[in-house]
Protein backbone atom coordinates (compact mmCIF):
# COMPACT_ATOMS: atom_id res chain seq x y z
CA UNK A 1 0.00 0.00 0.00
CA UNK A 2 0.97 3.51 -0.71
CA UNK A 3 0.55 5.92 2.05
CA UNK A 4 -1.47 9.00 1.58
CA UNK A 5 0.89 11.94 1.02
CA UNK A 6 3.67 9.66 1.23
CA UNK A 7 2.91 9.71 5.10
CA UNK A 8 1.43 7.28 7.28
CA UNK A 9 1.35 9.50 10.28
CA UNK A 10 1.88 12.92 10.77
CA UNK A 11 4.85 13.20 13.60
CA UNK A 12 8.49 11.19 14.22
CA UNK A 13 8.06 7.72 15.51
CA UNK A 14 9.33 8.71 18.56
CA UNK A 15 6.94 10.80 19.01
CA UNK A 16 4.34 9.93 22.38
CA UNK A 17 1.54 7.68 20.10
CA UNK A 18 -1.16 10.07 20.75
CA UNK A 19 0.40 12.51 18.86
CA UNK A 20 0.21 10.11 15.81
CA UNK A 21 -3.59 9.39 16.11
CA UNK A 22 -5.96 8.97 14.77
CA UNK A 23 -3.57 7.90 11.81
CA UNK A 24 -1.61 5.47 12.86
CA UNK A 25 -4.43 3.34 14.29
CA UNK A 26 -6.17 3.91 10.30
CA UNK A 27 -2.78 2.94 9.56
CA UNK A 28 -2.35 -0.30 11.18
CA UNK A 29 -6.56 -1.12 10.70
CA UNK A 30 -5.58 -0.59 6.76
CA UNK A 31 -2.77 -3.19 6.94
CA UNK A 32 -4.77 -5.34 9.10
CA UNK A 33 -7.31 -4.89 6.47
CA UNK A 34 -5.12 -6.24 3.43
CA UNK A 35 -4.00 -9.02 5.45
CA UNK A 36 -7.56 -10.14 5.60
CA UNK A 37 -8.26 -9.84 2.10
CA UNK A 38 -5.29 -11.79 0.91
CA UNK A 39 -6.13 -14.44 3.58
CA UNK A 40 -9.51 -14.31 1.32
CA UNK A 41 -7.58 -15.02 -1.84
CA UNK A 42 -5.73 -18.21 0.06
CA UNK A 43 -2.66 -16.81 1.15
CA UNK A 44 -2.02 -17.69 4.70
CA UNK A 45 0.04 -14.96 7.16
CA UNK A 46 2.86 -17.03 6.90
CA UNK A 47 3.28 -16.51 3.18
CA UNK A 48 3.10 -12.68 3.96
CA UNK A 49 6.30 -10.52 4.61
CA UNK A 50 5.60 -7.32 6.28
CA UNK A 51 7.64 -4.75 4.64
CA UNK A 52 9.01 -1.16 4.98
CA UNK A 53 11.30 1.42 4.32
CA UNK A 54 11.33 4.15 6.85
CA UNK A 55 7.69 5.16 8.25
CA UNK A 56 6.65 2.04 6.05
CA UNK A 57 9.33 -0.01 8.23
CA UNK A 58 7.94 1.31 11.55
CA UNK A 59 4.35 0.70 10.43
CA UNK A 60 5.18 -2.96 9.24
CA UNK A 61 7.19 -3.63 12.58
CA UNK A 62 4.27 -2.07 14.81
CA UNK A 63 1.64 -4.29 12.88
CA UNK A 64 3.95 -7.39 13.21
CA UNK A 65 4.20 -6.62 17.31
CA UNK A 66 0.83 -5.95 18.09
CA UNK A 67 -0.50 -9.01 15.71
CA UNK A 68 1.79 -11.47 16.74
CA UNK A 69 1.62 -14.71 14.99
CA UNK A 70 3.82 -16.59 12.15
CA UNK A 71 4.41 -14.76 9.19
CA UNK A 72 6.16 -15.42 6.39
CA UNK A 73 8.78 -12.50 7.22
CA UNK A 74 9.15 -8.96 8.66
CA UNK A 75 11.38 -6.42 6.96
CA UNK A 76 12.39 -2.78 8.39
CA UNK A 77 14.61 -1.31 5.75
CA UNK A 78 15.50 2.24 8.07
CA UNK A 79 13.05 1.52 10.48
CA UNK A 80 11.92 0.59 14.35
CA UNK A 81 9.21 -0.17 16.34
CA UNK A 82 7.00 2.71 17.26
CA UNK A 83 7.21 4.99 20.43
CA UNK A 84 8.36 7.82 22.53
CA UNK A 85 12.13 6.63 23.98
CA UNK A 86 12.05 4.81 26.77
CA UNK A 87 8.51 2.37 25.89
CA UNK A 88 8.82 -0.89 27.30
CA UNK A 89 6.93 -3.32 24.06
CA UNK A 90 4.77 -5.92 25.92
CA UNK A 91 2.94 -7.41 23.01
CA UNK A 92 1.15 -10.26 23.25
CA UNK A 93 1.15 -13.27 21.33
CA UNK A 94 4.61 -15.03 19.57
CA UNK A 95 5.86 -14.43 16.12
CA UNK A 96 6.42 -18.27 16.26
CA UNK A 97 10.13 -18.00 14.68
CA UNK A 98 9.10 -15.36 12.11
CA UNK A 99 12.04 -14.25 10.10
CA UNK A 100 13.04 -10.43 10.72
CA UNK A 101 15.65 -8.47 9.11
CA UNK A 102 16.51 -5.11 10.21
CA UNK A 103 18.46 -2.94 8.72
CA UNK A 104 19.83 0.65 9.09
CA UNK A 105 22.45 3.43 9.49
CA UNK A 106 24.95 3.70 12.55
CA UNK A 107 24.35 7.24 12.17
CA UNK A 108 20.50 7.97 10.72
CA UNK A 109 19.75 11.14 11.30
CA UNK A 110 15.52 9.80 11.48
CA UNK A 111 15.45 6.52 12.89
CA UNK A 112 18.84 6.49 16.15
CA UNK A 113 20.58 3.01 16.28
CA UNK A 114 19.56 2.60 19.76
CA UNK A 115 15.93 2.29 18.56
CA UNK A 116 16.85 -0.65 16.25
CA UNK A 117 18.28 -2.40 18.88
CA UNK A 118 15.81 -2.31 21.06
CA UNK A 119 13.39 -3.13 18.33
CA UNK A 120 15.41 -6.05 17.36
CA UNK A 121 15.53 -6.98 21.32
CA UNK A 122 11.60 -6.81 21.36
CA UNK A 123 10.47 -8.45 18.53
CA UNK A 124 13.01 -11.36 19.58
CA UNK A 125 11.45 -11.88 23.20
CA UNK A 126 8.27 -11.75 21.27
CA UNK A 127 9.86 -15.28 19.08
CA UNK A 128 11.02 -13.36 16.04
CA UNK A 129 14.15 -14.30 14.63
CA UNK A 130 15.61 -11.66 13.97
CA UNK A 131 18.66 -10.13 12.03
CA UNK A 132 19.90 -6.21 12.82
CA UNK A 133 22.82 -5.25 10.22
CA UNK A 134 23.75 -0.94 10.88
CA UNK A 135 25.87 0.06 8.50
CA UNK A 136 28.53 2.36 9.21
CA UNK A 137 27.57 6.10 7.71
CA UNK A 138 24.65 4.71 5.37
CA UNK A 139 22.48 7.44 4.47
CA UNK A 140 19.03 7.17 4.92
CA UNK A 141 18.21 4.48 2.12
CA UNK A 142 18.18 1.00 1.79
CA UNK A 143 21.55 -0.57 0.31
CA UNK A 144 22.22 -4.18 -1.71
CA UNK A 145 23.05 -6.14 1.04
CA UNK A 146 19.71 -5.61 3.17
CA UNK A 147 18.21 -6.62 -0.45
CA UNK A 148 20.51 -9.87 -0.87
CA UNK A 149 19.29 -10.49 2.68
CA UNK A 150 15.89 -9.82 2.05
CA UNK A 151 15.65 -12.35 -1.04
CA UNK A 152 17.11 -15.13 0.47
CA UNK A 153 14.53 -14.71 3.44
CA UNK A 154 11.96 -14.19 0.90
CA UNK A 155 13.26 -17.52 -0.83
CA UNK A 156 13.11 -19.31 1.71
CA UNK A 157 9.82 -19.34 2.42
CA UNK A 158 8.49 -19.93 -0.78
CA UNK A 159 10.63 -23.19 -0.39
CA UNK A 160 9.16 -23.87 2.80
Amino acid sequence: PQAAGNQWYPNRFMTPLAGNEPYLSAALALVDGLIEQVGQAGIPPEKVVLAGFSQGACLALEYAGRNARRYGGGVGFSGGLIGPPGTLWEFNGSLEGTPVFLGCSDVDFHIPAERVRESAEALRRLGGDVTMRLYAGMEHTIVEDELEFVRGMMGGMMEG
